[in-house]
């Protein structure tokens, strides 16, 4: 008999969350949302802007979490072991969900078995830039040279696999040219080193490197996306000169644990939609560079199996291993 009841009251805590979404209830309380990244990073950006839009649309607190370190790991594996009733929300982006898988052997999460897409929030615009003394005006330019000079031409990148390295090396493997690859510990002294023009290339964010490119101070040789960007629409994309199908642009989206209830999947998933289209949010992510998406949840699961394999072959054909 005590067996019996501890399966009774088992089965009663399983449909929990179901019941409570029955009865109209979701959310009834406040809300965490797991972000793999620091505050003032491009997730944390768009992390607290939905945290602050659902707070209002649903009248319950929407908590951020920053659990960071790792390269993203540390976060992914909070959201992939947080209980599967709603209340624990994340985000994903390219780096944690298609890239640490190629360059780590053992992660504590698997992308495509533990976590349920929700929607694509964002793209965020990429593009190739060169220092004003590389003799280069155009992506064609620039292959004709590297494949004249064979590894002698320098870029930086903000460290191994990250989201300046992976287009790089897309970049040679699509045109069959070989460049010298110098990773920074970040980002910025990475940028700062082009700008000075101690190293020659790099690919950055293009809200980070625009005004530098209409000051002169740096030149754009294109954009890593599938179109041209709102921003810069006089650059033509890196596939539009002479390399088609390249892409290589950031995204980022909106998860949850394997086994939440799909009404509440579904329930999440048209507050991120609704969110997204918003005409205040669409105006101030694109001031910061980003491209605003709102997608289907199958949709944001392809995108993912699709740039697993994508950008899991360019690491595994570069020999690429993290640090």
């Amino acid at each position: 008999m005590k067996f019996k009841t501890t399966g009774i009251a088992l089965t009663v805590a399983l449909l929990l969350p179901a019941a409570a979404f029955a009865q109209g209830k979701y959310p009834a309380k406040p809300l965490r949302l797991i972000l793999p990244f620091a505050a003032g990073s491009a997730v944390d950006v768009l992390g607290r802007l939905y945290a602050q839009r659902m707070s209002e649309s649903w009248g319950q607190q929407v908590i951020v979490d920053n659990r960071v370190g790792a390269n993203g790991i540390i976060g992914m594996e909070a959201i992939a072991r947080a209980p599967a009733d709603g209340y624990s929300i994340g985000m994903g982006n390219i780096a944690t969900l298609t890239i640490n898988p190629g360059l780590y052997p053992k992660l504590p999460y698997d992308s495509l078995r533990d976590f349920i897409p929700v929607s694509l929030t964002a793209t965020i615009g990429n593009c190739l830039i060169v220092h004003p003394s590389l003799p280069v005006k155009s992506v064609q330019e620039l292959v004709a040279l590297a494949k004249k000079r064979p590894g002698e031409l320098i870029y930086a990148s903000g460290g191994v696999g990250s989201a300046q390295h992976i287009p790089m090396e897309l970049l040679q493997a699509m045109t069959g040219t070989r460049l010298m690859h110098i990773a920074y510990k970040g980002i910025t002294p990475a940028f700062n080193d082009v700008m000075a023009g101690q190293v020659l290339m790099a690919v950055t964010g293009i809200a980070q490197s625009l005004p530098y490119h209409r000051n002169g101070r740096l030149r754009m040789l294109g954009t890593t996306g599938v179109k041209r960007a709102q921003a810069t629409p006089d650059v033509p994309t890196i596939a539009e000169q002479g390399v088609p199908g390249y892409e290589a642009d950031s995204w980022t989206g909106v998860l949850l644990p394997r086994g939440t209830p799909p009404e509440i999947v579904a329930q999440l998933q048209a507050e991120v939609v609704r969110i997204t289209n918003l005409p205040e949010t669409k105006e101030r992510l694109t001031a910061a560079g980003f491209e605003t998406v709102g997608s289907s949840s199958d949709a944001f699961a392809a995108l993912i199996k699709n740039d697993l394999a994508r950008l899991g072959k360019v690491i595994r054909d570069a020999n690429i291993r993290a640090e």
